[in-house]
């Protein structure tokens, strides 16, 4: 049967590319007969009636594959199109009283299909849409696909018929007199997912919203009892109510701010995961809100019980990675990265062998096969960062040691081997292989974008099912092309930073010499036009051109208006103000002298940016444990990275200026003692370093603080944001409050050993444990930063 309808399949393609569309139709129709769940022929056997060539283009297309016909007008006349589509609908009838099992969906999706097509053309009525979406209902709307199997009859009713809609499921539901307790259970699932997917959740009271998590809480603990025959690893009746409450009380977390909320969505997925630990959604979603809730070793667990790996580095680890390369956790990301790497390389060798015994033996599509997956792993936009941020990662952990840090140098070709990556990158699209996007949270549908870090928006917001809606596919296309710019700018601008790096150092070491020493080396002219040409780059890829950049940076300095608020961008322009002095050392273009007195230079001008932007940070940042989204990740990366940077290019000074033995006291070139010129640069350099330190004692001393409170005030602090008692039973707490309801009077028999010893006190004190873990790793780093720079203050007063 197979065989036929294969060589049904070709001729009915051959016949349409004839535009022999009657002759098409025929075949097609004998293909959907032999195969009564083949979609994408049924409608090549639509479009031939309708006479629309664009289905053809569709069938082929890698990009946008034939999902619907898309009516965009009426090619033949109105009366042939009212007898063929009734010859349709016929046919699709036939097709329905054949099928005897109940499984069977497709000629019922056939006949929505046929409706829709009426009546986006004006043919239809929306009613009778409204009652075959009913009809398909009572058949199939227990199961699972139901939501996104309609999804795309929904899109063309308006909101009086889709609420209409609504209604009619709600009142079969309450009808229903199955017997059946897992149908019935799927039937409210639908409720709940149509519900959210016309919009309405959004639109709720908050009363009603959190009315509306309690019953899918009591649902799901009401309805355990019907996996205690299950296997751990299987999928649990009802499993997805838990990740639908989570959605609605981070909503309510999204709308009103108070922290119970975000707590109970936790709490419930810890909850989830008792009862079926291989639960990959709850995972996924916890690893997002540990990592919004300054939680990162947490999310890390999560993301580690996952047991990604493989190919799974390619589409999974996009839920950690960019939080984890803006934190202390260089372990964990040191992790990633080499796995992902490891995983390319290894897959890139082996292919290249694969490929070359398919072609000895004549096996010219899987050389194809071969050399397009290669390219596919090689201009993967995880591999490409990975590639980049795995070399900065380790020139973080080596930034107290200079030496250290100039032997990674040299190992990436003193920085030049990532810019030629970069630059190779740039002449090629980037692969982007996040193929479970889907599995990403409503509030953040990309890796750049969190909606919770913004007010409220309500239903206005660009929620992940219109994205991934088939009527809208161009905005997603849209939005894959706007990440991509977004990937490639950020690609570029940090395979800069290890050439920057380096051309610093030396920059630094040569205007020492050049300032100290007798008859003082001239500057080095290859060193200061390269770091400039780069400078230039780099404010090129933060919209500003340079001159511009440097004024802007020198009036913030000195008093001017600061940036709106801490951002990412903020780091970049700390980075540029840290090379800028580098390169001035060197070069001498920038005179500060009419704006400061200190006779410093740009070095004062880049110690008080620093001091400035830290301040500005903690200032914005809050407590960390009633601050979710604070600015944690920016003040790491402020340290990690420009104050380290900075702290390396005194270190290169440092180096230059002490004594390399007894030396006469000689005239530089300009007249003076070569000691006198020391004594004055040592000085400079010791400002410079009691600033960084100062900087980084304040960055210290707030996470002491934050550290350093009793356990007791953290967990009551945490913990009263869910007790509603003497608040008129209003706020977070009601979901809660249902989970150890039904926990008190749930047998364990009853739900086979599932639900062991768990308390949702534990996951507070769990979170705090996180938060301080956390903390207590940015605080190392600081202090090791600290304890280097004052070693260096010693050394100078040698």
């Amino acid at each position: 049967m197979l065989i036929e309808a294969d060589k049904l399949r070709l001729q009915g393609r051959l016949c349409a590319r004839k535009l022999d569309y009657a002759a098409a139709a025929s075949i097609f129709q004998k293909v959907v007969e032999l195969c009564h769940d083949d979609w994408e022929h049924f409608l090549q056997y639509l479009g031939c009636l309708l006479e629309d060539d664009s289905i053809l283009a569709k069938v082929t297309d890698p990009i946008w594959p034939l999902k619907y016909i898309e009516c965009k007008d009426l090619k033949i006349p109105e009366e042939v199109f009212d007898s063929r589509m009734s010859d349709a609908m016929n046919f699709v009838k036939k097709l329905m009283e054949e099928s005897q099992d109940n499984s069977v969906r497709y000629p019922y999706l056939w006949q929505l299909e046929i409706e829709r097509i009426k009546f986006l053309l004006r043919k239809g009525d929306a009613g009778k849409l409204v009652e075959d979406l009913m009809q398909y209902f009572r058949r199939c709307g227990h199961l699972t696909c139901f939501t996104a199997d309609v999804e795309m009859f929904l899109q063309v009713l308006d909101n009086d018929k889709k609420s209409e809609f609504l209604k009619n499921l709600e009142k079969e539901c309450e009808a229903s007199n199955t017997s059946a307790p897992t149908k019935a259970l799927g039937q409210s699932l639908t409720v709940f997912k149509i519900q959210n997917l016309i919009g309405d959740v959004f639109a709720l009271p908050v009363d009603d919203l959190e009315n509306l998590a309690v019953r899918m809480t009591e649902m799901f603990c009401k309805n355990l009892p019907l996996s205690k025959e299950l296997d751990v690893r299987e999928s649990i009746y009802g499993e997805e109510l838990l990740s639908m409450a989570c959605h609605v009380l981070v909503q309510l977390f999204w709308r009103t701010k108070d922290l119970g909320y975000l707590l109970e969505s936790i709490i419930i997925l810890e909850f989830g995961l008792t009862a079926r630990r291989y639960a990959t959604q709850y995972k996924i979603l916890l690893v997002h809100l540990y990592s919004y809730w300054s939680c990162l070793p947490l999310a890390y667990d999560r993301y580690n019980s996952l047991d990604v790996e493989n190919v799974f580095l390619e589409t999974v680890s996009h839920h950690i990675l960019p939080q984890l390369l803006s934190s202390p956790l260089w372990k964990q990301s040191k992790n990633i990265l080499t796995e992902c790497l490891k995983f390319t390389e290894h897959h890139v060798h082996e292919l290249a062998g694969l490929t070359c015994i398919a072609y000895r033996d004549g096996s010219y599509s899987k050389v194809i096969e071969f050399v397009q997956f290669k390219e596919r792993l090689q201009r993967s936009s995880q591999y490409v960062m990975a590639k980049i941020e795995e070399p900065i990662l380790r020139l973080k952990k080596s930034s107290n040691n200079i030496d250290e840090e100039e032997n990674i140098l040299e190992s990436l070709g003193h920085g030049t081997h990532i810019l030629d990556l970069s630059n190779e990158i740039k002449d090629k699209s980037l692969i982007f292989n996040e193929e479970d996007l889907e599995l990403r949270p409503w509030w953040t549908p990309t890796f750049d974008k969190n909606y919770l870090l913004g007010p409220f928006e309500g239903v206005s917001y660009c929620r992940r099912e219109d994205l991934c809606n088939i009527l809208n596919l161009l905005l997603l296309h849209d939005q894959i092309k706007h990440t991509e710019a977004i990937v490639l700018k950020n690609i570029e601008k940090r395979s800069l930073l290890p050439r920057m790096i380096y051309l610093s150092i030396k920059s630094a070491s040569v205007s020492v010499k050049q300032n100290i020493e007798a008859n003082g080396l001239a500057s080095d002219p290859k060193i200061s036009v390269e770091l400039k040409t780069l400078l230039e780059r780099y404010t090129k890829i933060l919209e500003y051109p340079f001159h511009d950049a440097i004024q802007r940076l020198i009036g913030i300095s000195y008093g001017g208006k600061c940036f709106e608020a801490p951002s990412l961008d903020i780091i970049d322009w700390m980075n540029f103000a840290v090379f800028l002095n580098a390169w001035n050392l060197n070069s001498h273009e920038i005179n500060l002298s009419n704006m400061d007195n200190s006779g410093l230079g740009t070095w004062n001008f880049v110690n008080l940016l620093l001091k400035k932007y830290v301040m500005v940070t903690i200032e914005s940042a809050g407590p960390i444990l009633s601050s979710p989204g604070n600015n944690l990740s920016i003040l790491v990366q402020m340290v990690t990275e420009a104050l380290a940077w900075h702290g390396l290019i005194i270190q290169s000074c440092v180096r230059s200026v002490l004594p390399s033995g007894m030396k006469k006291k000689k005239k530089n070139k300009n007249g003076g003692s070569s000691e006198q010129s020391k004594c004055w640069f040592s000085s400079e350099i010791q400002n410079s370093i009691q600033s960084l330190c100062d900087t980084i004692e304040l960055v210290a001393k707030w996470l002491r603080e934050q550290i350093d409170k009793p356990e007791d005030e953290k967990f009551d602090a945490i913990y009263s944001s869910v007790k509603i008692e003497g608040r008129n039973n209003n706020g977070p707490g009601k979901v809660w409050k249902s989970i150890e309801s039904s926990i008190s009077t749930m047998k364990n028999a009853e739900l086979g050993g599932r639900i062991k010893a768990w308390r949702s006190v534990d996951v507070a004190h769990k979170i705090i444990k996180g938060q301080s873990n956390l903390l207590s790793q940015f605080l190392m780093i600081c202090e090791s930063k600290k304890k280097s720079l004052q070693a260096l203050k010693e050394r100078l007063w040698w």
